[in-house]
């Protein structure tokens, strides 16, 4: 025996609360419950973007990260190169078992740590430069 099929959509309204109860609810909606409409962006990114002040913002990024990325890719296949084409060099004792092909994977280390560190502290800049510019359109920065 089959029951009658049922072709009713029990679906609620679009916006309308599905998963929560609202009550004690006092402030605003919750970011995942906003509807695309209230979750419009105001701000005109293309204005940020054609500005001067960002363009500036984005060559001095570049100036640091583009040759800082060429220069971490350049010495960090320096040590299978030289190992691979130079192993008589690479094999030459520093000191006690330490050879320099030792010496120079630990210098890798100090390495990144150094471009970390100058990368850190010029991104501090960036970001006030970012501050300034997002305060000159009006955008408050979280």
């Amino acid at each position: 025996m089959s029951s009658p099929r049922d072709d009713r959509d029990y679906t609620p309204i679009v916006g309308a609360q599905t998963d929560i109860a609202p009550l004690g609810r006092s402030g605003p909606k919750p970011e995942h419950e906003r509807t695309a409409d209230e979750d419009s962006d105001p701000i005109d990114w293309t204005q940020i973007a054609d500005d001067r002040d960002f363009k500036a913002l984005v060559r001095r990024k570049a100036r640091l990260i583009v040759p800082a990325t060429v220069f971490f890719i350049v010495y960090y296949f320096l040590l299978p190169i030289s190992v691979g084409w130079f192993p008589g060099l690479m094999e030459k004792t520093v000191w006690g078992d330490v050879n320099l092909a030792y010496l120079y994977a630990l210098s890798q280390f100090f390495m990144a740590w150094l471009l970390a560190a100058i990368y850190v502290t010029a991104a501090a800049g960036w970001d006030r430069s970012e501050h300034a510019l997002l305060s000159k359109f009006g955008v408050s920065h979280k």
